[in-house]
């Protein structure tokens, strides 16, 4: 096979020669493929080569907030897997601070941007993985460009903002936008001693959970002494000499030396659509359930690609690292020659605010009614241990039930230490369509440190299920 420079020639086929795949972002996604492929196929057969615009490969984005505040002391161990790593151990050549700008898919060939060198080169490829990621969504506020204000996407994210805690010693951080990342960088702040404030257009911080849930989030925030301001919609930033100094409302202006923007992100498919990959209604590149791309040879995975909700039967774009690393599996399996599929999500999640622990899985009321579902919602109180026993904290679960058939549709549970986890019980429930019925004599463990003899699933739904019988006997 012919080569120019590092450019394979397109058409150029024969027997034993090397094929090259190329990974587009070296984290979750992508560098789970890379090792994938490569543990079904050696060096001599496949050559790996990855690029990752950023400072680092593989590593644990969910643990940016925690090493902000402190919690995770050490960069290193958030970080997985180096370039250095993936070329000793696994023959792939993992290149930081290098963009591609383009795909050619007629060529087979990528347009690479050495961001160190400040040069350009072009990149031949056969197999390609597109696992760019998601851009986090920064509205065009006057001020926003100034200095201590900062998106959280990637390890580099973290990296800059704390640095910019421990040498500037900001004392007033604003947090703009109440989700996962919005949440959890109050609470990162909170832990820097910093005061804090956060501001959302919504009615409620976690708006992945309805709002009766949600005010309980609010409420722990707010015992935090975390200031909330909602249903407010930022307007803009002040800056002094180009650093930030407040954050300014329809309502107030909040003074601030950090601002954190909490805001969601999106998928980052603009690479993928100037090549002309198709795109889909969720905003994610469109792949099958082998994640292959419309294009031939190319793949996609992570949050840059869309997923199919096994509960609502939707594409939708989530951004979980879990979902990524799965994905990334499944790509590098059926490039290595095997055969894998990703068949969906549900939707799971979980975080914190301080010790309330917060979790989700499947639809929330909203999402319920905007699929067609005709549905009932139950809410149980519980306890996290036997009522006695030392420790025991309350639970709350939400369940989301379709009427008649009592099929789980979505499932909430916010409480303290031991609550979160349950949720995995209702996922894997959601995953195999059960009904509350069925899940009435679930065989989960019991002992007073972990749990009442009827667990707060059980409990829930018991509860559930008395509303789906109330509602056959009053239809008939």
């Amino acid at each position: 096979m012919q080569r120019v420079g590092n450019v394979r020639c397109a058409g150029d086929e024969g027997e034993g020669m090397t094929e090259r795949l190329v990974i587009v972002g070296g984290d979750a996604a992508g560098m789970t493929a890379a090792t994938q492929a490569r543990r079904r196929r050696d060096a001599d057969d496949l050559e790996i080569v990855a690029f990752e615009r950023g400072h680092y490969t593989s590593y644990s984005a969910c643990g940016i907030p925690y090493f902000v505040g402190d919690i995770v002391e050490e960069l290193e161990t958030i970080i997985v897997r180096s370039p250095e790593a993936f070329r000793e151990h696994n023959d792939i050549a993992a290149h930081i601070h290098h963009e591609v700008t383009e795909i050619d898919l007629d060529a087979r060939k990528l347009r690479v941007r050495d961001l160190k060198a400040s040069s350009e080169r072009t990149e031949g490829f056969d197999h390609l993985v597109i696992a760019t990621g998601a851009t986090p969504i920064k509205p065009e506020w006057p001020g926003g460009d100034a200095e201590g204000v900062f998106g959280v996407q990637v390890l580099g994210d973290g990296v800059d903002i704390r640095t910019w805690v421990d040498e500037r010693k900001p004392a007033r951080a604003v947090v703009i936008g109440g989700g996962y990342i919005g949440i959890e960088m109050a609470e990162a702040f909170k832990l820097r001693g910093l005061e804090v404030t956060l501001v959302d257009m919504a009615s409620q911080p976690m708006t992945t959970l309805d709002s009766d849930m949600g005010s309980i989030v609010a409420d722990r925030m707010r015992a935090m002494d975390i200031t909330l301001y909602l249903n407010e919609e930022v307007q803009s930033l002040e800056e002094d000499g180009g650093r930030v100094r407040a954050v300014v409302t329809e309502k107030r202006t909040i003074p601030a030396d950090i601002v954190c923007l909490g805001l969601g992100v999106r998928p980052n498919v603009e690479l993928a659509e100037n090549a002309g990959i198709a795109i889909g209604s969720a905003g994610g590149v469109v792949v099958d359930r082998r994640m292959r791309t419309s294009a031939e040879g190319v793949w996609s995975a992570g949050d840059c690609a869309e997923k199919f909700h096994l509960v609502s039967r939707r594409s939708v774009a989530i951004p979980l690292g879990t979902h990524a690393n799965k994905e990334g599996r499944v790509a590098g399996i059926n490039i290595g020659g095997g055969y894998e599929t990703f068949p969906g999500v549900v939707g799971t999640a979980v975080s914190k605010v301080c010790n309330l622990e917060v979790a989700r899985t499947g639809l929330k009321e909203s999402e319920a009614a905007d699929a067609g579902f005709d549905f009932l919602t139950t809410v149980t109180d519980s306890t996290t241990r036997a009522g006695y026993f030392p420790g025991s904290a309350p639970i709350k679960t939400k369940l989301v039930v379709e009427k008649q058939s009592g099929r789980l549709l979505g499932a909430q549970i916010i409480g303290e230490e031991g609550a979160a986890k349950r949720i995995d019980v209702l996922a894997t429930a959601l995953w195999n369509s059960m009904t509350v019925e069925q899940m009435l004599n679930l065989d989960l463990s019991y002992a007073p440190p972990f749990a009442p003899v009827w667990d707060p699933v059980l409990i829930a739904a018991r509860k559930a299920w008395q509303q789906v019988e109330e509602t056959i006997q009053v239809d008939h």
